[in-house]
């Protein structure tokens, strides 16, 4: 007689090494996934049936299927529970990197911007009437054909969105579109009984446009991205050069022990670090000012001619460094006194037992000792001031004005920069998706320029070892 052997139970134990940390995540990530779907739904359930219901029901919805949904995930692998405390960390690292990420790769090849925003056409809103059916909508204003009007890409325009508008166009209602003829559209199901249609507009549609945006941007290469994107190395560069040569000097100098008031000095310096960037660099701008700036006026006591330190694309320029300069050389100096304090003082007092002298120190033990600690913090600022967006904002706005450049792309301009104009400055017309192609370009260039730069600094080389 054969016995049925008991069910065999659910295991708590979880898979091991890799295997199981990649089946944890994708268990999570499915988890995540399928909340966020079950919550969707129901918000456009939701927002058919209440027309007027808020945009965040999505997340309230979200996180009660996740409530749900979470019980049952653990009933289907009692050892997942000891990975539920990743779901916030998931979480955050979907919401504020990946879901930022692919939005901008995707809108990189639409033609989203302020007016393709995929929102009604306020300023196309034409008078119109509503048959008695409540199927037919007549524009009394159109001028010229329905396909241009509502930018379709059929003569019938099947399939197209209109929006529908009472007198005080306070609510907008989106219907389909079956056919339209002239300035007549009739619709695929009657408009809805409590509207009383006085107005109708189109949606501002957002499309593909394949690599349109990447084509603008290198068709116009010589006008705004080689001369940024030079300037943009150049800044990076300088900066990371004159800061870390002023912080070591005065690391090195502020580290001698029989420098009387030293810790006095240390203070005094640290002091434009620890100054607010807002604040100090207006009161940069202040200082710089060609006509009533203390600076001009104190080079006019000398006989120097004033300076358009804000006003001329060189002087600006110059300019942006030494802000920086004033504004980094604090961190350069504090991270050599730092780094100083870890070399042993007995190799100083045998080198001034074997008669080396004080500059000989600095170069047979100091500089040496200190590479190792200065690459990535060269390599860290240098990522750092290739994006340095403040500075450039706060002092020059990206100006001043250059001739035979793009109005978005000026003579102070970073690449982070002329992507931010082009997206959120009227010169750039909201120009969201060529902001976001600037963006993936700015991407492989740091990415390209990083790489370059762990290769030469041989980290790679130390990360094998």
């Amino acid at each position: 007689m054969t016995t049925l052997s008991p069910p065999r139970a659910r295991t708590t134990v979880p898979p091991q090494g890799t295997r199981g940390i990649l089946l944890a995540l994708l268990i999570l990530a499915a988890l995540m996934g399928a909340s966020v779907l079950i919550g969707w739904l129901l918000a456009t359930l939701t927002a058919q049936v209440v027309p007027g219901a808020p945009a965040y029901l999505l997340l309230v919805f979200t996180l009660l299927s996740l409530l749900v949904l979470a019980p049952l995930t653990h009933r289907a692998f009692p050892w997942i529970t000891n990975w539920f405390y990743l779901l916030p960390a998931l979480v955050f690292i979907l919401a504020f990197t990946v879901l930022p990420v692919v939005l901008t790769v995707n809108y990189a090849f639409t033609n989203y911007s302020g007016q393709n925003s995929g929102n009604p056409d306020s300023a196309a809103r034409q008078p119109a009437t509503l048959s008695a059916d409540r199927r037919t909508v007549t524009l009394s204003g159109l001028e010229g054909s329905a396909r241009d009007y509502l930018t379709c890409r059929t003569d019938t325009c099947a399939g197209a969105t209109m929006v529908l508008y009472d007198e005080d166009a306070s609510v907008p209602y989106r219907v389909k579109v079956a056919s339209a003829q002239g300035n007549t559209f009739t619709l695929t199901a009657p408009a809805p009984q409590n509207v009383e249609v006085a107005q109708a507009t189109r949606i501002n549609k957002i499309s593909y446009v394949g690599l349109a945006n990447f084509q603008e941007i290198f068709g116009k290469a010589s006008r705004a991205l080689w001369p940024v994107f030079l300037w943009t190395v150049i800044f990076a560069f300088s900066t990371i050069v004159l800061n870390s040569l002023a912080g070591l000097i005065l690391g090195i100098l502020l580290y001698n022990k029989r420098l009387k008031g030293r810790n006095v000095y240390r203070t005094l310096l640290f002091l434009p670090w620890a100054i607010p960037t807002v604040i100090s660099v207006q009161m940069w701008v202040a200082l710089f000012n060609q006509q009533f700036g203390i600076v001009n006026k104190s080079l006019g006591l000398l006989g120097i001619v004033a300076i358009p330190w804000l006003n001329d694309p060189l002087w600006a320029k110059i300019s942006i460094l030494l802000v920086n300069l004033w504004l980094g050389f604090p961190y350069m100096m504090t991270a050599t006194i730092s780094a100083l304090s870890t070399i042993n003082d007995d190799l100083y007092e045998a080198a001034e037992i074997d008669g080396a002298s004080r500059w000989q120190q600095i170069t047979g033990i100091t500089l040496p000792l200190l590479r190792n600690s200065f690459t990535p913090i060269l390599l860290s600022g240098f990522a750092f001031n290739f994006n340095n967006f403040g500075i450039i904002y706060l002092l020059t706005a990206g100006g001043p004005a250059q001739e035979g450049r793009e109005s978005t792309a000026q003579s102070t301009d970073i690449l982070l920069s002329w992507g931010y104009n082009t997206a959120f400055v009227s010169a750039g017309g909201q120009n969201f998706a060529l902001a976001s192609a600037i963006a993936l370009i700015i991407f492989f260039l740091t990415l390209a320029i990083s790489i370059v730069n762990f290769k030469a600094a041989g980290v790679f080389e130390e990360a094998r070892k």
